[in-house]
């Protein structure tokens, strides 16, 4: 659950929305995978599970939406956007929040987000620098 709420005028980095089809849906209820537990799967084992009803490559952007909502902060709907981007969880840590916000703009052909979006954004993985540093003492 995202505990953290987007600033004023910004996009809402907290917000979820659906990020898988209905088809896709079904194929995981039937092999028993809920979206928590599709943070910690394997693509080419995901696909296989499904029969190939869902491609490696589509189960890699599955898995990584899946990973990057769950960062504190984000919902599945950034999350999403950002796959779309080609970001995966290590670029959306490291990556200056407003080449991030940059990519996910160019790729949706608008400005999607603004720079509050970006400040909010880099102050989220500012969090995440802190947890990993104090993580490791």
């Amino acid at each position: 659950m995202n505990n953290v709420q987007a600033l004023p005028g910004a996009f809402p980095l907290h917000q979820d929305r659906d990020f898988l089809s209905e088809r896709e849906w079904v194929c995981l209820q039937l092999i028993c995978y809920s979206q928590k537990t599709l943070a910690d799967a394997d693509a080419s084992e995901l696909s296989s599970a499904t029969a190939g009803q869902i491609s490696v490559e589509r189960a890699g952007e599955i898995i990584s939406t899946a990973k990057i909502a769950g960062f504190d902060g984000l919902g599945s709907w950034i999350a999403r956007l950002m796959v779309e981007a080609g970001l995966d969880e290590d670029t959306v840590r490291r990556l200056p929040a407003t080449d991030i916000m940059g990519r996910v703009n160019e790729k949706s052909g608008y400005p999607l987000c603004n720079p509050a979006t970006a400040r909010a954004l880099a102050g989220l993985q500012a969090i995440w620098a802190g947890r990993k540093a104090a993580a490791r003492n």
